[in-house]
């Protein structure tokens, strides 16, 4: 008999920090996809310096954390926290090169070959440049600068997070005067200011052109203007990453709200986890930086050959009169079966309508919110909010609905990462309006997407849902690929007030009608789903799986892939981000295909196909299969049942399936 197969071995599996490395590799590749226009290219560079700071900030931290607890445990693939970060450190350095030298070797050129320039030196600059850098710089940057000098009176000072600064090395002229031996040097630092523009225009050479210069390269070249009584030896950019992973004792925080604004201002003064550089920095400027921030290790220093910290490159991509240089602008397209201006419930009532976003509009979904607020009819409106735009029109409905008299339950999740602040902001607004907000469960991250309203009509109470694979904001609902969910069925409406009922209270189902939810019941129904596909084949008959999602690196959801794969399951797999299964190991994974699509809109959507031998079931929620979403997170996966809808969601899927330009698929192992 053969031995049955060990699918937790470890040699089975892929970090997930390396493979969301190989993730922002693949965003990279779009920067330096010659088929891509220019500005495209550029706004792909600055997405993976803005995505390498978040990995930084938050991943990187914490394995640090793990190492100064004496954490030795190892990860699915075997490594420990001090084997992960090596492994990082190296694959970390080869992307930040490959980045760089597209920067410089390839877009460089490409800008300047259509007239756009950021110059490289402020040595460069011709006189009438100069002269406009000089007054520039006496008028508008040199009184909001402040100049900060290290003496044994005044110590280093306190650097913020991610902040851009100049570290210069002075001589003091009144010493070289008095003395005759070497001059002792001194140090200073002046941040560059976050609250000017980065990137100033400057006079160009020949008409048509546009030229730009760097803030902190127009400040380096006044800088003798800060220091009067001193010779600037040199001056050089640097930057630091600084440990932002918020640590909240719940348990210990009787309030929630006050603990977060406190934990947000600490986030700018936690370890330093990297120094860049410019990669000419003078070696005792490096040396003085080096102690004052305690890096104990090279491997958390990065001399960069560039202009430190990229994402500026989202400025030049929306360069005035370089539409040719971009993508045409995309107009989402109308939902069929929603006419503008209708009454939505009396839409929805005749049937379950699909919503697949960028390529159809978000409008149905703020205009089911704004036309509850006002409906005389409505009676309650429950909705939880995640990650919500600068000037939500759904919160400003929500806030009206309260004005007029509703019920009004928001739950706004305040740990929503690098948007606490804002949820903070928008959740006090909306107690002041008169709505309910609840700040979710301790412990538990509440990132399910659905919205209630109840209406009352001629044949009784109604109840409306929206149920969504991304968030209620209508600004990235133009950029992120999503699914949405309108239905007035019954046994999903009295799910949804269950779903609300256990947010804002003590009440917890027995059992589900449709729905199914995290932490507790979601783990184990794709756990059934995939055994039903399993045993079906191993019963002779055919047997599939598709599942589409952002990241797989769940350890028991993986060992159930392979046991299906081993079963003769065929398994299809759109994974954007992590993907911790390797394919392609006899026995194991063969059955197995992986892919990842990288483009102009970000792939968001879960969708989860079952053959169920051929009675198929179509799944959508807001879960990836990832721990913290089955086991730490309040989540809802929700069926598509209308047989018109099932066939636009396979629709979704074989596309992304037969896709041949962005499909990125997993290399055998």
């Amino acid at each position: 008999m053969e031995k049955a197969k060990d699918f937790t071995n470890p040699q089975y599996y892929e970090n997930r920090e390396l493979s969301w490395l190989k993730f922002n590799n693949r965003v990279l590749n779009e920067a330096r996809d010659k088929s891509i226009p220019l500005l495209e290219r550029l706004k792909f560079v600055s997405i993976t310096s803005s995505n390498l700071d978040e990995f930084f900030m938050v991943r990187v931290a914490s394995l640090k954390d793990m190492v100064h607890a004496g954490y030795k445990k190892k990860d699915i693939a075997g490594l420990n926290a001090a084997e992960q970060l090596k492994e990082i450190n190296t694959a970390t350095r080869h992307l930040v090169e490959q980045q760089y030298s597209t920067y410089n070797r390839s877009l460089v050129p490409l800008m300047n070959g259509q007239g756009i320039y950021i110059v490289d030196a402020f040595e460069d600059l011709t006189d009438e440049q100069s002269r406009y850098v000089d007054n520039y710089f006496e008028e508008n940057v040199y009184p909001v600068l402040t100049p900060m000098a290290v003496d044994a009176s005044r110590p280093f000072p306190l650097i913020r997070n991610k902040t851009l600064n100049l570290m210069a090395l002075l001589a003091n002229k009144k010493e070289k005067k008095t003395k005759k031996e070497k001059s002792v040097y001194e140090y200073a630092t002046v941040q560059v200011p976050s609250v000017l523009p980065r990137l100033i225009p400057i006079p160009s050479r020949q008409e048509g052109e546009k030229t730009f210069i760097l803030l902190e390269q127009m400040i380096e070249k006044n800088i003798s203007k800060l220091f009067l009584n001193y010779d600037v030896i040199c001056a050089y950019p640097y930057r630091i990453m600084r440990n932002a992973d918020l640590s909240i004792d719940e348990d210990e925080a009787e309030d929630l709200l006050k603990e977060i604004q406190k934990q947000l201002k600490m986030r700018q003064w936690g370890e330093v986890i990297r120094l860049e550089v410019e990669d000419k920095m003078d070696k005792r400027l490096l040396r003085f930086l080096t102690e004052e921030f305690h890096i104990a290790s090279e491997h958390d220093i990065y001399k960069i050959n560039g202009p430190v910290d990229l994402t500026f490159l989202m400025k030049m991509y929306g360069l005035e009169g370089y539409d040719h240089l971009r993508y045409s602008p995309y107009s989402p397209q109308r939902v069929p079966q929603i006419v503008p201006g209708e009454n939505i419930f009396e839409t929805i009532k005749r049937g379950d309508i699909l919503l697949h976003h960028p390529y159809q509009t978000f409008d149905p979904v703020v205009d089911f919110i704004r036309q509850a607020a006002k409906d005389p009819n409505v009676l309650a409106i429950k909705q939880t909010l995640y990650r919500v735009s600068g000037n939500s029109p759904i919160i400003a409905s929500l806030a009206q609905a309260a004005e007029n008299g509703k019920q009004v339950s928001v739950l706004v999740e305040l740990k929503a990462r690098f948007d606490e602040e804002n949820n903070i902001v928008w959740a006090k607004m909306l107690e002041k309006a008169g709505c309910h907000v609840i700040y979710g469960l301790v412990g538990l991250k509440t990132h399910s997407k659905i919205a209630l309203v109840v209406r009352r009509e001629d044949d009784g109470i109604r109840r409306y849902v929206h149920l969504g694979t991304g968030n209620y904001n209508d600004s990235t609902a133009k950029l992120y690929t999503d699914c949405g969910l309108f239905t007035c069925s019954e046994a999903i409406g009295e799910d949804a007030t269950a779903v609300f009922n256990m947010l804002s209270g003590y009440s917890e189902p027995l059992s589900w009608n449709r729905l199914a939810v995290a932490p507790i019941w979601l783990r184990s129904k794709f756990l059934r789903l995939l055994k039903r596909e399993t045993k079906n084949a191993r019963a002779g008959k055919t047997a599939r799986i598709i599942a589409k999602m952002n990241s797989l690196c769940d350890a028991g959801i993986i060992a159930a892939l392979y046991e299906a794969s081993a079963a003769g399951v065929q398994i299809d797999l759109i994974v954007r981000g992590i993907c911790c299964l390797k394919v392609g190991i006899p026995g194991v994974s063969e059955n197995i295909r992986v892919r990842s699509i990288v483009g102009n809109f970000l792939e968001h959507s879960r969708i989860f196909y079952f053959y169920n031998d051929g009675m198929e079931e179509i799944y959508m929620g807001s879960a990836d299969w990832m721990p913290r979403n089955l086991d730490r997170r309040v989540e809802i996966l929700f069926p598509v049942e209308d047989e018109r809808l099932k066939s636009s969601v396979k629709h979704i899927l074989d596309v992304e399936l037969a896709d041949n330009t962005k499909a990125d698929r997993k290399s055998v192992v």
